[in-house]
């Protein structure tokens, strides 16, 4: 199976990337299931309904969120009418919404996909490991899926590394989201689990973390805000992570970053264009 993961959607730059390339992409690499972070997808804070609309015609399978999850209100509402929106598993029981759920890809296979949030610097909510482990024991590759992608949404590295070492060989792919910066770090863990510690985000990189300078500068100089923080609206560069499994097992047997456009250097998962 093939999967494209898409890293945090920031503003309007980062929206109109993926409706722009998205569609073509999915035919260019003959995608079987594509996800998205979409947890900054308005105005950089939070979801709304249409943008979670415009973000599954363009190709997307699913989208997930994070700690921005519910920062537009609205999503308390629409969220229990999008199945295909996810926010983090482990939110206090009574949560609106959704953490995990079964989409079928375009090969016809079922794909398990699991959304959680850290711990470490980010609000406290139950344990992820636990919360994650739960589903993966209840729905195991080849067993009730035949691919599971894990987008864990954290702030720390350690904590990212150590839940890609934890499910390796029981899922597919654990992708950490959130730090809107794209690592050298994707790989096939041991068990056969692919593992990146941050997708980096889908947005404009002429910025901090997708927001323009400006704010984020005086913040940093002087303690005191000024104005809201807005998203850069330069051009924005895709990212993620390309992933083949193995039909026979869900596992992973090759992995590739993807950036395309704007400021970073170009990366594709050149296995499918060879």
């Amino acid at each position: 199976m093939r999967l494209l993961f898409l890293g945090d959607v920031v503003g309007r730059s980062g929206r109109q990337a993926v409706m722009a390339q998205l569609p073509e992409l999915r035919a260019r690499y003959q995608l079987d299931f594509v996800a998205i972070n979409g947890e900054n997808a308005a105005g950089g804070f939070g979801i709304t309904e249409s943008i979670v609309g415009n973000l599954l015609d363009a190709g997307a399978d699913v989208v997930t969120l994070g700690n921005h999850a519910f920062d537009q209100k609205e999503a308390l509402v629409f969220i229990e009418r999008q199945p295909k929106l996810l926010r983090p598993i482990n939110y206090p029981p009574g949560t609106p919404g959704r953490g995990s759920g079964i989409f079928k890809a375009a090969n016809g296979g079922d794909v398990l996909v699991i959304n959680a949030m850290g711990l470490v610097f980010m609000p406290e909510l139950a344990d992820p490991f636990r919360a994650v482990d739960t589903e993966v024991t209840a729905c195991g590759l080849k067993r009730g899926a035949d691919a599971t992608i894990v987008d864990f949404h954290a702030e720390a590295t350690s904590e990212k590394q150590a839940m890609g070492y934890f499910l390796d060989g029981r899922v597919s792919l654990v992708a950490g989201t959130h730090t809107h910066v794209p690592t050298a770090d994707e790989r096939v863990l041991p068990e056969g689990t692919a593992f990146i510690g941050d997708l980096g985000m889908c947005g404009d990189y002429d910025s901090v973390l997708g927001m323009d300078r400006t704010e984020p500068i005086n913040r940093f100089l002087t303690k005191i805000p000024r104005t809201r923080l807005e998203p850069a609206m330069g051009p924005a560069t895709l990212s993620g992570v390309a992933v083949e499994t193995d039909d026979a097992t869900g596992l992973a047997t090759r992995v590739a970053g993807l950036r395309l456009g704007g400021v970073l250097a170009p990366s594709e998962p050149r296995f499918w264009l060879d």
